[in-house]
């Protein structure tokens, strides 16, 4: 038995074709099937049941499968045991972020990261927060960045900043005159939201059930981008709400249309987020105090109430 043989099997039991694994394994067709073949002889058992199409574990199969698991993971660390006592920090990392964070949050810390360690082979994907908590138990992603509290065991959750909500109020809405606003003075009758699917949308719509003011079912519009929801608001239609950091691109005439809460202000906490079996520690270390030690110098030190995003 091989670690080699057990990622075999892995990948067959999550493309469920032998074809498709061997190309994400790089290695032939042949070469895979006799491999899984003669880990099957030697433990005397049928790990997968070839006659269904797609191709299915077997009872015991899916025992072993669950085995593999551990025991790549174990491979995997034993790596990275040797690799801090080295203290080298390098290798490949595949970290996913949250669309309404990364337009905003990757300009910021990716040159940094990339000059002070130039050996971490560092790719990026924008995903939901779903399918980044997927990709993550699926062993598809190292790590990623969203909005926590998650509440998945599967997972651990480091914060690295809390980023308030701030307020973008047109001339025309009925709080523009206020120099700054509360979460009382919320109504999701003409707050426009991002659509379904962005935490961030779902962090305002706690906001405002807190409040219990939204007692009609009225127009409401939602939309993809923080972009399109400002001319939106521009257009008589309501205000939104942005996080602190997309604020900060905006020019000096649609910067007077901000409006910051008072104090506990309501934000969302960020946070570096990865399995729990906590593979690859040292490059996880390494993005937690480059990402840390930028957003220090961003954001302001505030009384904050962290809004859940689920």
């Amino acid at each position: 038995m091989t670690i080699t043989q057990l990622k075999y099997v892995l990948a067959v039991a999550e493309y469920q074709n032998f074809t498709k694994a061997a190309e994400h394994t790089f290695v032939t067709q042949p070469t895979l099937s006799m491999q899984i073949q003669k880990l099957e002889e030697e433990l005397d058992i049928t790990i997968f049941d070839r006659s269904k199409k797609p191709i299915a574990l077997t009872p015991v199969g899916q025992k072993i499968v669950s085995q593999a698991k551990l025991i790549v993971d174990e491979a995997m660390r034993m790596q990275d045991v040797v690799d801090q006592e080295k203290g080298f920090i390098g290798g490949p990392f595949k970290l996913g972020i949250i669309p309404t964070v990364m337009p905003t949050l990757l300009p910021m810390f990716l040159k940094t990261f990339a000059i002070r360690f130039p050996k971490v082979q560092l790719s990026i994907e924008e995903l939901s927060t779903q399918e980044l908590i997927g990709r993550i138990a699926d062993g598809h992603l190292d790590g990623a960045i969203a909005a926590t509290p998650l509440g998945d065991e599967r997972l651990k959750e480091r914060a690295l900043y809390y980023e308030p909500f701030v307020g973008y109020i047109p001339e025309h809405h009925r709080l523009h005159q206020s120099k700054s606003i509360q979460t009382s003075d919320l109504d999701l009758e003409d707050i426009l939201l991002l659509q379904d699917g962005h935490c961030f949308r779902e962090g305002v719509l706690n906001l405002c059930q807190a409040n219990k003011r939204n007692t009609k079912e009225g127009f409401q519009l939602t939309s993809g981008s923080f972009e399109t929801l400002i001319k939106l608001t521009h257009e008589g239609l309501g205000m939104t709400l942005l996080p602190y950091l997309h604020t900060l691109d905006l020019d000096p005439a649609r910067a007077k249309n901000l409006r910051h809460f008072t104090a506990p202000v309501p934000a969302r906490e960020i946070s570096l987020i990865y399995p729990s079996s906590a593979l690859k520690m040292h490059i996880i270390e390494a993005l937690h105090g480059v990402i840390s030690g930028i957003i220090r110098g961003a954001i302001k030190f505030q009384e904050v109430k962290i809004i859940s995003p689920i």
